[in-house]
């Protein structure tokens, strides 16, 4: 296992047995409370962080995406894993050197996912992506930080207007046999999909994006190893934000502030 930094360890041994959450911070704050209600392990969230910046979901450039995790790792004991969308390249040579980049930034962890931002044609072809995935982790075995990084790859077929289940196995399957540690298929929501991608990849670990009915327990039982939750914790907290703000800029009224959390509770939890 690392020599380095313990979390790397760590975060591969929650991989190996039952099943853990990893929720999904946009800033220092939000980790270290994630932290304090004893989540094992984080991960950063790309939509989160560019929302905070004022910007959609992928506007964020490459350096602001590496400060981000060096922030967020230094800002926690646990292991982070880096939401590093599509690698900010679309050639396998060029993503395994900011996949080297990024591996070098504290995480524990990072994802490669297979979209390529054009609405047309969302998904890289099958063979380019798996290319990908192979450069991701020929990038990670060569780092001279940590070759034990925890590499995920991503399908994103269900969440970007390619539901199609049978590819989707196909492309997560390839993905594991070219070196990914975890398989994550945002979007598959029934236990029928579930049940379908941990059976196809076993015994990978398969990560589950959580959506409002699903359980902790009910995931556990059909074979998930990990559970993020994306931006919706980000999206949360901007939902009580816009509650608030609107009540005051359309009814002149602020009874929205009376349901805030207190500021005297949020300074002891910041309270070193």
């Amino acid at each position: 296992m690392s020599t380095h930094d313990p979390r790397v360890a760590e975060f591969r041994r929650l991989h190996e047995s039952g099943c853990f959450v990893i929720p999904n911070p946009w800033d220092r704050g939000s980790a270290a409370l994630l932290v304090q209600l004893g989540f094992r392990a984080l991960a950063t969230t790309s939509a989160g962080l560019a929302w905070s910046h004022g910007r959609a979901d992928g506007g964020v450039g490459l350096e602001e995406a590496l400060d981000h995790f060096r922030e967020i790792a230094g800002a926690v004991t646990v292991p982070v894993n880096a939401d590093f969308e599509g690698g900010f390249a679309a050639e396998p040579e060029r993503v395994g050197e900011n996949v080297a980049r990024a591996a070098a930034t504290g995480v524990a962890g990072l994802s490669i996912e297979d979209s390529t931002g054009d609405a047309a044609e969302p998904l890289y072809p099958f063979s380019l992506a798996v290319e990908r995935v192979r450069a991701a982790r020929a990038a990670i075995d060569a780092s001279a930080e940590d070759p034990e990084v925890l590499l995920t790859a991503r399908s994103e077929g269900f969440i970007r207007g390619r539901p199609d289940l049978a590819e989707t196995i196909r492309r997560l399957t390839a993905f594991a046999e070219a070196g990914a540690d975890c398989v994550y298929a945002p979007g598959i929501a029934s236990r029928d999909q579930i049940e379908a991608v941990v059976s196809a990849v076993s015994p990978k670990p398969v990560n589950v994006l959580a959506f409002d009915s699903m359980t902790v327990a009910g995931l556990a039982g059909l074979g998930v190893r990990r559970i993020s939750v994306g931006g919706s914790l980000a999206r949360a907290a901007w939902t009580g934000f816009f509650g608030a703000a609107r009540e005051i800029a359309e009814q002149g009224t602020f009874t929205s502030l009376g349901r805030a959390v207190s500021g005297s509770e949020l300074n002891a939890k910041f309270r070193s």
